[in-house]
């Protein structure tokens, strides 16, 4: 490479050059040669397109088993890394995860180009507790949040805000770090919500879950919120959201799940489409619906397309993910993903890597080339 022209011409207009490609360009050349490499992810080239928008790239959690062939060592040579997938390109990606000091790392969460994962020390010799680290795989730059007991990381749920705010919660607890608090601490608060959350969202300052209030023998769901502003010394919070209006909203979906929609205002639920009230009904597709944070109404966002949910309608299990504008579903032994996407329907997306029996879990990563705050 030091023979090539390129390799003559000054930094300066070297990053002037590069920056004016897409971002999704600059991801491409930095793997073309070490020069590249080096040059593309200075801090300094960094600083420059550090305003560019990012990427709506969907990433994709790693395997339980393959956690467990790194925690055994039978796989000790495999680079940790994580699958991404851009939707745009329909094309995946993988990025290289092993500029982390930690053993299996197993990413759970993504906001603002940051991406956030559980991590074992690299210290056999150390307690068994995991630290959450949040981390940019295209800057590889990470941060170390402050330590927790390894029971949150088994239990917990972990939420991510846009400006970065970090709750983990559980059924009994949550522990909320903002950054700013004082010694560079978790809060700890005791939770009072009725039942363990389900798929718990955390948007426009305020957490959003699930609960069942039903019996053992009927669900009966609720949303329920609450607002970081309203987090007291001792406990969350949380208020049951409902409108008269409503009416049987809840009734009609079995087995719902949240996701952020598109901006701060707008929150989406999924799930089957019961096809009857009796008490194990059959569904007859998957139902998207939005509601308006700010006018507490419902409109229905989606609905799977029968030839699409007859692969679904055949597994036991399959799984919701992604959020905005784009929702991902996965189902065991399916070998595929379906897409639902506000602005262009619905549609297959094959290939997907490292899915032995297709249940896939995952989340929005928006990708930018941006340095730790």
């Amino acid at each position: 490479m030091e023979s090539s022209p390129i390799n003559r011409l000054p930094p300066d207009s070297l990053h002037q050059i590069f920056s004016s490609l897409p971002l999704r360009d600059i991801m491409v050349s930095r793997s073309v040669c070490k020069f590249f490499n080096q040059l593309l992810t200075s801090q300094y080239f960094t600083e420059i397109i550090s305003t560019r928008p990012p990427l709506n790239l969907l990433a994709l959690r790693p395997p339980h088993h393959h956690s467990h062939r790194h925690n055994n060592g039978h796989a000790a040579n495999i680079r940790p890394h994580i699958h991404v997938y851009d939707p745009e390109q329909n094309q995946w990606y993988r990025f290289n995860l092993d500029f982390l000091p930690f053993r299996s790392p197993q990413p759970v969460a993504s906001s603002s180009g940051l991406i956030y994962l559980w991590g074992d020390s690299i210290d056999l010799t150390e307690s068994s507790s995991k630290s959450l680290v949040a981390c940019n795989p295209l800057t590889r730059q990470f941060k170390v949040l402050p330590q927790l007991g390894s029971a949150w990381s088994c239990h917990g749920t972990v939420l991510v805000d846009s400006v970065n705010r970090v709750m983990v919660l559980t059924e009994l607890a949550a522990l909320y770090y903002s950054g700013t608090v004082i010694a560079n601490q978790w809060l700890k608060f005791s939770s009072n919500l009725p039942s363990k959350p389900r798929s718990p969202v955390l948007m426009s300052s305020s957490v959003f879950a699930l609960c069942d209030v039903g019996s053992p023998w009927r669900s009966q769901w609720k949303l329920f919120s609450c607002k970081l502003t309203n987090l007291t010394i001792t406990h969350t919070n949380w208020v049951c959201l409902e409108k008269h209006e409503w009416g049987d909203i809840f009734d009609i979906i079995k087995r719902p799940r949240l996701l952020r929609g598109n901006g701060d205002s707008k929150l989406l639920m999924i799930g089957g489409l019961k096809s009857t009230f009796s008490l194990n009904p059959a569904c007859s597709t998957i139902l998207i619906l939005r509601l308006d944070l700010e006018s507490l109404e419902w409109e229905e966002a989606g609905r799977m397309p029968l030839d699409m949910y007859r692969g679904f309608q055949e597994s036991s299990k399959f799984k919701v993910f992604g959020g905005g504008d784009r929702v991902y579903f996965s189902a065991k032994r399916m070998g595929k993903l379906a897409m639902w996407d506000c602005w262009q329907g619905w549609r297959w997306i094959d290939n997907v890597p490292g899915y032995a029996d297709g249940l896939c879990r995952g989340f929005v990563f928006d990708a930018k080339l941006t340095l730790m705050p």
